[in-house]
């Protein structure tokens, strides 16, 4: 290395102001067009006609913040000449990443076994942390057709929906007609199985009809399936109930209601009657319910099963070389992802007590892609920790009323969290492009184990 390249000046390549130039005018060109529709005007219905109030000062602001924006990458980003490796005959040294890295499930375990105590019984903080583990649970389920089998799936929420109406459909209608009203407060317990089972069918024929189809075309065919579900849901009115939902009774802890009646929770123990309760027990049930699902996966991926998985993913030419049996990969891989579909769904119906069709759209398949992906495909910490950002950022927007004073009149904070992670994806995707965890111990190796980098393997999973 010379004493020229450790110069700073050495550093940055020389600047081209007029591309510069050319790029910002074409970027004020692009914002001025997508603009000029959506924020130069505000439509104000009054009582006898429709009124276009300008707002051209917004639009001035945006317009100079996307353009600094843009001019800083230029200036400081785009420019900048990579360093140069120094070579060095001594062994490497193990990373931060690689030395923390097998203690951070552990951890994460130990703390969220004792959340509860240390928020002091906090029913918002544990609600939270319900409705983030039910996403973690949906992601790692999801994980196992996305980021070990290689098959996008955009109808995910399909099978959310499947355990969630068979848990409703069963304990209200079913079970109390075939066994009697006494098995209601057994029929969580008695469903969630059973939802998991039928979720798992669903994957099945869903499958089925994909089993030639990769890339873009399984997404369509997927994301079909999940709208076709959706439709039926609305309009089977004599089977769902259409949009009107289902009431259906939640969970109790093994026979005992979480009531203030003699035949209660806190009667049975003797203790006060507190609402409190019923979330613990709920936040322990999803929590079981996702540690299953990743023991569940990690223990397959190690499988004959779960190595056919990650060869499909690789390349499915090569997989039918080695004598795969793409057909029963494939199909196992919907199956078992579409089944902790289920049992999550099953869990949310209970939660709730009222399942409807508005529950399942298809923000909520892109969403819960969204965080596999952004934790890194293939990667089961990568997921717990894009699941705590987005969801917790969702939850994060309803806490900033202050930021009323500068915006638009009638404008809402918590309207502007998909924009947030929206925009959040984007920068992922523009310096992080293989998620949060880019690197994860092999499942099988030789003599010795490596963590496997992420840009050695196709889509940035090893």
């Amino acid at each position: 290395m010379t004493v020229q390249d450790t110069l700073p000046e050495a550093r940055t390549r020389a600047y081209d102001f007029a591309a510069i130039a050319k790029d910002l005018f074409g970027t004020a060109v692009v914002c001025l067009l997508l603009m000029v529709p959506i924020v130069a005007y505000k439509s104000i219905i009054t009582q006898y006609s429709l009124v276009l109030e300008p707002r051209w000062e917004t639009v001035t602001v945006l317009l100079l913040i996307v353009l600094a924006g843009r001019l800083a990458m230029h200036l400081f980003v785009w420019h900048r000449v990579p360093a140069r490796p120094v070579a060095s005959a001594s062994a490497p040294k193990a990373s931060l990443a690689e030395m923390i890295g097998p203690y951070v499930f552990p951890a994460l375990v130990v703390f969220a076994l004792v959340l509860p105590f240390i928020s002091g019984f906090d029913r918002r903080t544990i609600d939270l942390s319900i409705y983030i583990l039910t996403y973690i649970m949906l992601a790692w389920g999801l994980n196992i057709v996305v980021g070990l089998a290689g098959l996008l799936d955009l109808g995910y929420v399909a099978f959310y929906a499947v355990g969630a109406y068979a848990y409703a459909l069963l304990s209200t209608v079913y079970f109390p007609y075939w066994f009697g009203d006494g098995i209601v407060p057994w029929a969580f317990y008695i469903t969630l199985p059973i939802a998991g089972l039928l979720a798992a069918l669903w994957g099945v024929i869903l499958g089925f009809p994909v089993l030639r189809l990769r890339g873009d075309y399984l997404a369509i065919v997927t994301l079909a399936f999940g709208e076709i579900i959706r439709l039926v849901l609305i309009n089977w009115f004599e089977f769902t109930n259409g949009p009107q939902g289902i009431t259906v009774p939640k969970a109790t802890f093994f026979g005992l209601p979480f009531t203030a009646g003699d035949d209660g929770f806190a009667a049975f123990f003797g203790i006060e009657h507190d609402r409190i309760y019923f979330y613990i027990f709920l936040y322990y049930v999803i929590l079981a319910l996702a540690l299953l699902t990743y023991f569940v996966t990690n223990r397959l991926r190690r499988l004959p099963i779960g190595r056919a998985w990650e060869a499909l993913r690789e390349d499915e030419i090569a997989c039918r070389s080695l004598g795969i049996n793409t057909t029963n990969t494939k199909l196992t891989a919907f199956a078992i992802g579409a089944m902790f579909g289920g049992f999550a769904g099953s869990f949310f119906a209970a939660r709730q007590g009222f399942v409807s069709p508005e529950s399942f759209v298809f923000i909520e398949s892109a969403i819960i892609l969204a965080i596999v992906v952004l934790g890194g495909l293939g990667s089961q910490i990568g997921i717990v920790i894009a699941a705590i950002v987005v969801m917790g950022s969702f939850e994060l927007f309803r806490e900033l009323n202050f930021l009323k004073a500068i915006l638009p009149e009638g404008a809402e904070p918590s309207q502007l969290r998909m924009l947030a992670v929206g925009l959040g994806m984007v920068l992922m995707m523009r310096f992080r492009p293989r998620g949060f965890v880019t690197r994860r111990q092999p499942t099988v190796f030789l003599k010795e184990r490596k963590a496997v980098s992420g840009d050695l393997v196709k889509e940035g999973h090893g």
